[in-house]
């Protein structure tokens, strides 16, 4: 064994017997850990803060019951979380889920990249993460706000704007913001920017539902510039029917790109000569209305696949954006032996630590999400400075901000990770964003 894999395994001992059954988490620590335990070893002030392994335990986790009522009158129970990861150079940031996959480790997964991605962004933003156990699948709008209002009413004493601010994530779209919302102002007697995510109505930005997307694929494109290439004519494959898969198709489709996949759990939608936006505008209604995908109609030129994935189809980019560990190592195999030179993650680490080291093997141009997918943080660091200063920025001044905000998430990256003529993205990502973090963890003093 190398010295670094000797520093890596003696570092996640400690960690998995802290934390013994939490995949998710382990993976995404492990995932660091590979790339940024010899910087921290090489820096004295770090080593001696032990920065990466307090970056490892949350500041603090906050559970609660959540007890509402359905639309027969029956009572009804579900747990909810808050992990609020770190603060060292800014108030926790990170979105809301609802999905009953939710638990700590999951949360505790998703703050702890939300810590990385968000020092990414340049912006003074912490990490963390929440949601409940709770599934809105099948449920009235009145029993999801009623849900949402009792979440609210404990999660309330522990957020605000320059101390926690939550925003949406699966299951919590505009209309459960507008719910927490409501219910947090109610409840604080404050109108501020406690949460992101807000419709414009009332304190939100243009183009957050965009975000995400659009910033995956100016991620993308500052990827090609670096080689000299441009996204026109590029295929491009796309897991997902979600907001960040459908709107970075919408985006590479306007950039001149050929989207030719979008899927869900019953399948995937197959153009080979690619999607129109009409087809695209399609699948965010089925979306919507909570429906899969598989009857398009002819006129969208789409071929549904039940139950196949998209991986294999011929294609220069691959876009994984449905959910985390979606993509396994025969499915990057099969991606790569199809034609594709970039992979970039939409979705929280939705390669399998297998995929990923098999990417990593094969020297492709790899992206992980906590710099790929930050478009969606960005535009919420913008919406709690719009609230702040009580003046907002138009769709076209916002989305130049995004483009300048994912080119600096490149630039750090690329600084970082660079060898040569490669350009090894994740481990960039990586350190670029524990320096900045661990700066400021040491400045502070051991607290």
């Amino acid at each position: 064994m190398t010295d670094r894999q000797v520093l890596v395994r003696d570092f996640m001992k400690a960690v998995k017997d802290r934390n013994e059954g939490q995949d998710a988490f382990l993976q995404a620590v492990q995932e660091v850990a590979e790339d940024v335990i010899t910087i921290e070893k090489a820096h004295s002030d770090y080593a001696a803060a032990k920065v990466l392994e307090r970056l490892s335990e949350p500041d603090r986790i906050i559970g609660f019951r959540v007890t509402w009522e359905d639309d027969n009158g029956e009572v009804q129970i579900n747990r909810g979380w808050r992990v609020q990861m770190s603060n060292a150079i800014g108030p926790y940031k990170g979105g809301i889920r609802f999905h009953p996959t939710v638990g700590p480790s999951i949360l505790k997964f998703l703050g702890f990249e939300q810590v990385f991605k968000n020092a990414l962004t340049g912006l003074p933003l912490g990490g963390g993460k929440g949601g409940s156990d709770f599934n809105p699948k099948g449920r009235s709008t009145r029993e999801i706000m009623r849900f949402c209002q009792a979440f609210m009413a404990e999660l309330s004493h522990h957020i605000g704007p320059d101390r926690d601010v939550p925003a949406g994530d699966i299951n919590v779209g505009t209309r459960e913001i507008g719910f927490l919302f409501g219910a947090y102002k109610r409840h604080e007697g404050q109108f501020h920017g406690a949460i992101t995510g807000k419709g414009q109505a009332f304190g939100g930005s243009a183009m957050r539902v965009e975000a995400t997307g659009y910033g995956l694929i100016y991620f993308v494109q500052n990827m090609l510039a670096e080689q000299g290439q441009s996204i026109e004519g590029k295929r491009i494959v796309i897991s997902g029917k979600g907001n960040v898969a459908t709107h970075a198709a919408e985006k590479a489709i306007c950039e001149g790109a050929k989207v030719i996949s979008l899927s869900d759990t019953s399948g995937t939608l197959v153009n080979e000569d690619g999607f129109g936006q009409d087809a695209v505008k399609w699948v965010q209604d089925r979306k919507a209305a909570g429906e899969d995908v598989a009857d398009p109609p002819l006129s969208l030129g789409l071929t549904f696949k039940e139950n196949a994935l998209p991986w294999g189809l011929g294609a220069d980019i691959v876009l994984p954006c449905a959910t985390q560990n979606e993509m396994h190592k025969s499915h990057a195999k099969d991606a790569l032996d199809a034609g594709a030179k970039i992979i970039a993650e939409g979705a929280n680490m939705p390669l399998t630590a297998g995929a990923a080291q098999l990417v990593a093997d094969e020297n492709i141009h790899y992206a992980p999400g906590k710099a790929a997918n930050a478009g969606g943080v960005a535009i919420s660091g913008l919406e709690m400075s719009q609230n702040a200063h009580g003046q907002f920025q138009s769709s076209e001044q916002i989305d130049t901000a995004l483009k300048d905000i994912m080119k600096g998430i490149h630039h750090r990256a690329a600084g970082e990770g660079r060898d040569g003529n490669f350009i090894n993205y994740r481990r960039g990502a990586n350190i670029a964003a524990y320096r900045k973090v661990a700066d400021a963890m040491t400045a502070y003093g051991v607290i």
